[in-house]
């Protein structure tokens, strides 16, 4: 009998890599609620329109949908509430005074559960992509895919 739950859970933000330009990556916890870790270990989270911030010197992410679990009671939780990060202190300082540069954000791009089964968060410090920059991406990729089929042949 296969469990509906499942430990070997990696969520992407596929969207992240086209859009933003990723510079460095962190792994953040996450503080959750009860059902949101069911929810999460179901794989029912969407990424896409995260985003994070900075509130007295802690570290926020908002715009993650985790799906409500459906054998939830009146404890259930809310679907896109903000969820505070934990990182080390000095990592917070050094994000903090990155993101305060113009054109620098911090993504969501990956959420995972950890061997000891504790969902994790990879952030990326990004930087907005302009439309010539998304045009180079698809170019590159099509090379790519075109020689990929050259070799098959």
């Amino acid at each position: 009998m296969k469990s509906r739950f499942s430990n070997d859970i990696n969520i992407r933000n596929r969207q992240a890599g086209f859009e933003y330009e990723l510079l460095d990556k962190y792994i953040a916890g996450m503080v959750l609620t009860g059902t949101e870790i069911k929810s999460i270990r179901e794989g029912k989270v969407n990424l896409q329109d995260g985003f994070c911030y900075f509130n007295n010197d802690e570290l926020f992410v908002k715009g993650i949908n985790i799906t409500p679990y459906a054998q939830g009671t009146h404890y259930n939780h809310v679907a896109t509430r903000e969820r505070k990060l934990l990182l080390k202190r000095a990592e917070i300082k050094k994000l903090e005074t990155k993101t305060e540069e113009k054109g620098f954000t911090l993504i969501p791009t990956r959420l995972f559960i950890n061997d000891r089964g504790l969902a994790k968060l990879e952030i990326a410090l990004a930087r907005g992509k302009k439309l010539h920059d998304k045009r180079d991406s698809i170019r590159e990729r099509d090379a790519k895919r075109e020689l990929n089929r050259l070799k098959l042949k």
